[in-house]
């Protein structure tokens, strides 16, 4: 596979690289990332032919898209796509500390959740102007979700089926200021909640679709049916299939270290990478348009690049499944 290839969702003309670039670290996700850095890693993206480019209010609270959107203004509008996300309005709030929920020397605006119809719409007009933006190609709700809100969840789930949040989306996407509207998350069920609820067209999930995880199969498998499309990010698990012991963001078990270990077994048997084997795999499925991956630097986007275009044998994928460690009936590149 190459990045420069492409994929177009089913239900509206937005046509995506396969491999797009998240640009939480432009936000200072763990640590501070200069607008230098941030800047030659995105003319590195660029210049290997990605246009797809993803983020958020949330990341570096507003920071990412400040960034994202000087960068985006050099070039024409026509040749690239943007994602970014609604469901927190970025409030100014001169007490934000030097590190808040990952984020390092994020800028003075507290995120406050808000899935209402006005709200959707605050923080999309908000979007707008950090961006410098009249359109945004897809618009995804973020982190909604019982995992994420808990005991809150049922009244922002209320937001977007009683206080207009979804008719927001609608609203956007009807007036063309958006193209594509879904959800962004890391729970594959609330997408399955909110296919049942609202018409979206694409929906990006973090983590919950990769090498090491599959429960969600089924479902992709039915947003294939429906034309939903699935753009996979987080697949690497929190960094425990790129060299690191991390899974969703803490310690991974020592159950899944030993899956792990696994993978990587018949990984070192056929020469085949694991993080190579991470990228590839989810495309596989004929619901993901594409993989997006963040990277701090353009050595981090090399690498990526060149593990996304490793040339991998069908014969790695068929020891994997007779293994045991793919799901039963999940296709794999080059597969049946």
């Amino acid at each position: 596979m190459k990045i420069t290839q492409t994929r177009t969702l089913s239900r509206r003309p937005v046509t995506l690289n396969l491999l797009g670039l998240g640009c939480a670290q432009m936000g200072g996700l763990y640590r501070s990332t200069s607008y230098q850095d941030a800047a030659a890693t995105f003319d590195a993206a660029w210049d290997a032919g990605i246009r797809y480019f993803d983020t958020a209010p949330y990341y570096g609270y507003s920071r990412s898209e400040r960034r994202l959107g000087t960068m985006l203004g050099e070039k024409p509008r026509d040749a690239y796509v943007v994602s970014t996300k609604a469901g927190r309005v970025m409030t100014p709030d001169t007490n934000i500390s030097a590190e808040e929920n990952g984020w390092v020397n994020p800028l003075k605006f507290r995120p406050v959740f808000d899935y209402s119809h006005d709200g959707i719409l605050r923080s999309f007009e908000h979007s707008q102007q950090r961006l410098g933006l009249a359109t945004i190609d897809i618009l995804y709700l973020h982190d909604i979700g019982s995992v994420t809100h808990g005991e809150q969840h049922l009244h922002y789930w209320s937001q977007l089926t009683e206080g207009g949040g979804f008719k927001a989306l609608d609203r956007l996407r009807s007036e063309k200021s958006v193209s594509a509207v879904g959800l962004g998350v890391n729970e594959w069920q609330i997408i399955r909640d909110a296919v049942a609820a609202f018409d979206i067209d694409v929906a990006m999930l973090a983590g919950r679709y990769t090498l090491l995880e599959q429960e969600s199969l089924a479902f992709l498998d039915d947003c294939a049916a429906r034309g939903v499309g699935i753009v996979a990010a987080g697949v690497f698990n929190s960094g425990i299939l790129a060299g690191n012991k991390k899974f969703n963001y803490e310690d991974a078990s020592p159950e899944l270290l030993d899956r792990v270990d696994q993978l990587q077994a018949v990984c070192d048997e056929a020469g085949v990478l694991l993080q190579a084997a991470a990228l590839q795999f989810p495309l596989a499925h004929p619901a993901v348009v594409s993989v997006v991956t963040g990277v701090r630097n353009a050595g981090q986007l090399a690498s990526n690049i060149g593990w996304f275009e490793q040339e991998i044998p069908a014969t790695f994928w068929e020891e994997l499944r007779s293994r045991g460690l793919l799901a039963e009936g999940a296709p794999f590149p080059g597969g049946l």
